[in-house]
């Protein structure tokens, strides 16, 4: 069968069979925007289904499912180059030969497997329709091909795992915190998603596949996205080393070069760019981002150490199990991907004493939060009431908040009033995350 046809068949397949049932989220795909939409993210976070849901929605109003071309790039039966993308229109039009390409609705996932994509994207925008819709696993898909390709002619979001509001609803869970029926089992649900992160699959299946289901996302990750696409196979087992020592290290400031030092240490003949490569692609594929430190100083920000969180508490634990068995620091990442997977401008504090986060509010205002599991031991309470209040002190501020799993109470010293939260509180009320854009 020649690539034309497969694309026919392709084509025709998808109008043929029955879309598959769609979990909503909080976001919808426009239409009609005039714009490219642009949906990335880590792989399995359901931007598929974003697009299912877009093509349910057009359904709904009456489009007819011939005026919808939905093609996936992870299809097994394609290995398709950029001279091939045409063969889509080609096959489109001999299926349909009466259809009106200005009204066609196009559907392209996970497109950047085919190497310069960019350019038959922007001939189709510019001559054929302006209802485009594609989906990658890599953020350039939302900042460099694209603003190169189509210069602010796009309307970008990104989507993460589900963040705990919309585990929840997933569960079908009511949220509502101030019935003390709900609270007991939206509390407990706070500890295995603490756990499980919140990639989607994972409500479908039973909890004893979930580690094997995403050591296979893992996998994927590893060898398609970093190996194949930056060519990194040479250097396969430097970079488990390397995604290993990252995880371990998640809630700490950590500098390359100390990592640098490590393995040469133990006899790795390498070039310290190569580790600044590593961790720029590790965060071109969802995979882990950074944390800088605050400052007034545009330069120290960036040139001072950083911390590094892991996109899902379930992919971590998966894959290093010394994170997995430290609930103290996958509450840290939980809460770090909350507030990154919203948009919030976060940094870390770090002077004579620590503070996890410094959140800047609307209009630029800092809120400074510190999280701990729990304060039971004494110890542990002065640290994070100590590194709050500096950092409260030196930031102007009257109050700040101590995340916990599940304690709760106020206290003022210090000039500051520290309100203690549970997790699942603070998340629900202050923070449901999942979506940017």
């Amino acid at each position: 069968m020649n690539k034309k046809d497969i694309f026919k068949e392709i084509i025709r397949s998808f109008h043929m069979k029955p879309l598959a049932a769609v979990k909503k989220r909080p976001l919808e795909l426009p239409f009609n925007s005039g714009k490219l939409i642009t949906v990335s993210g880590v792989r399995r976070s359901g931007k598929t289904f974003l697009l299912l849901d877009a093509i349910s929605r057009l359904l709904a109003q009456g489009v007819e499912i011939s005026r919808i071309v939905y093609v996936n790039f992870e299809d097994e039966r394609l290995d398709a180059d950029k001279k091939d993308l045409d063969l889509i229109l080609q096959a489109y039009q001999e299926l349909y030969p009466e259809a009106e390409l200005s009204k066609t609705y196009f559907f392209f996932d996970e497109i950047q497997n085919v190497d310069g994509w960019e350019k038959f994207i922007r001939r189709v925008y510019d001559t054929v329709s302006k209802n485009i819709f594609v989906t990658g696993s890599n953020s350039k898909l939302l900042s460099t091909d694209i603003a190169t390709s189509l210069r602010g002619r796009n309307l970008g979001y990104e989507i993460y795992p589900l963040s705990f509001a919309e585990c929840l609803s997933f569960g079908g869970i009511n949220t509502d915190i101030h019935d003390s029926r709900n609270r007991a089992k939206i509390a407990s649900n706070a500890g295995q998603y603490l756990l499980d992160g919140g990639f989607p699959e994972l409500f479908f299946i039973a909890q004893d596949f979930r580690i094997k289901t995403l050591q296979g996302y893992f996998n994927v990750m590893l060898f398609k996205d970093l190996m194949e696409r930056y060519k990194r196979k040479p250097h396969a087992h430097l970079l488990k080393y390397f995604i290993k020592r990252l995880l371990a290290n998640i809630s700490s400031p950590l500098s390359l070069h100390k990592i640098y030092n490590e393995l040469r240490s133990q006899g790795y003949k390498i070039d310290k760019n190569l580790l600044y490569e590593l961790m720029e692609e590790l965060n071109s594929i969802y995979f882990f981002f950074p944390l800088r430190k605050y400052s007034a100083s545009v330069i120290k920000r960036e040139t001072s150490e950083k911390k590094f969180y892991a996109v899902d508490n379930g992919l971590a634990g998966a894959i290093s199990f010394s994170i997995g068995e430290d609930r103290g620091k996958l509450l840290e990442n939980a809460v770090f991907m909350q507030f990154h997977s919203t948009g919030s401008d976060i940094f870390f504090y770090k002077d004579k004493k620590e503070c996890d986060f410094i959140h800047l509010a609307t209009g630029g205002k800092p809120e400074a939060y510190q999280v701990a599991y729990d304060l039971a031991s004494a110890d542990t309470k002065k640290r994070e009431f100590d590194g709050l209040i500096e950092a409260c002190q030196r930031l102007g501020l009257t109050s700040g908040t101590i995340i916990t799993m599940s304690e709760e109470f106020e206290e003022k010293t210090g000039g500051v009033k520290i309100q203690v939260v549970p997790f699942y509180k603070w998340a629900l009320s202050c923070c449901p995350g999942g979506i940017s854009q």
